[in-house]
């Protein structure tokens, strides 16, 4: 099999995101792409990005660069951060230089800061959203001592694989369980809000779960908490959001 079949068996047959992560970082690592910088959501809206703790992040940048970027949310300012949320599919981090003269002071501090940082050539790829509040994309950074035109041409050769790698990653991403920066549900929690996503009463859980009424709520109150949240609707529309309920055993 070749490379990029051998990738899609491994990603598309991926129990968990971590395994996913890994793949998807050996076959950029592969063609000089050796640090990556993921964020998904499904709670943006035209101001923002949503709650920090229910982004989806994933990178393996240094402490140094994430404390900063992400702790401090220098992101929210990032140029090509701004393009990926108006854009769909892959540009060369070549269009900061063209649009230099166009760029807010935050967003020249931030380019200031990531060439401070040794983050200067790359490409960045933004995936098709599944809601006009879904957004997800991926910053590819070119290894040190790889500038942006050599990048571009890696791109020119390589670039329509690499952004078919990444959007597979990207949708299998989406359909398994992530947590954000809080506690997963157990498996009660889940089996109790899936009832109540099947339009089960407190009392019906209690006998289909073989429980007392007051240990189903319970479970429903500590799922709330645990997904940060104040209705079990909304408990249940979140955990569905984040692959936490309805999902098959691994």
């Amino acid at each position: 099999m070749t490379a990029l079949v051998e990738f899609l068996d491994r990603v598309t047959t991926a129990t968990k995101i971590e395994y996913v992560w890994t793949e998807l970082l050996k076959a950029m690592d592969a063609h000089g792409f050796d640090r990556l910088l993921y964020g998904y959501t499904r709670f943006k809206t035209a101001q923002s990005y949503g709650s920090p703790e229910d982004l989806l992040v994933l990178t393996n940048h240094p402490r140094s660069y994430t404390d900063r970027f992400i702790g401090e949310s220098l992101y929210a300012s990032a140029p090509m951060v701004r393009w990926a949320a108006n854009n769909v599919g892959a540009c060369s981090w070549s269009w900061v230089r063209r649009n230099r003269d166009l760029l807010t002071p935050s967003e020249l501090r931030v380019l200031e800061f990531n060439q401070e940082m040794g983050v200067t050539a790359g490409y960045t790829i933004s995936f098709p959203g599944i809601s006009p509040r879904a957004q997800g994309a991926i910053a590819l950074t070119a290894r040190r001592g790889i500038d942006q035109d050599q990048t571009d041409a890696i791109w020119d050769r390589h670039g329509q694989t690499l952004q078919q790698m990444a959007t597979v990653a990207h949708l299998k991403i989406t359909t398994l369980p992530f947590t954000g920066a809080r506690r997963p549900l157990t498996d009660r929690q889940r089996e109790a809000l899936e009832w109540v996503g099947d339009g089960k009463t407190t009392q019906d859980i209690a006998a289909i779960m073989g429980l007392t009424a007051a240990t189903v709520e319970k479970h429903l109150r500590l799922a709330r908490a645990a997904l940060n949240v104040e209705t079990t609707a909304q408990a249940v529309l979140k955990a569905s959001f984040q692959n936490q309920i309805f999902v098959l055993p691994t």
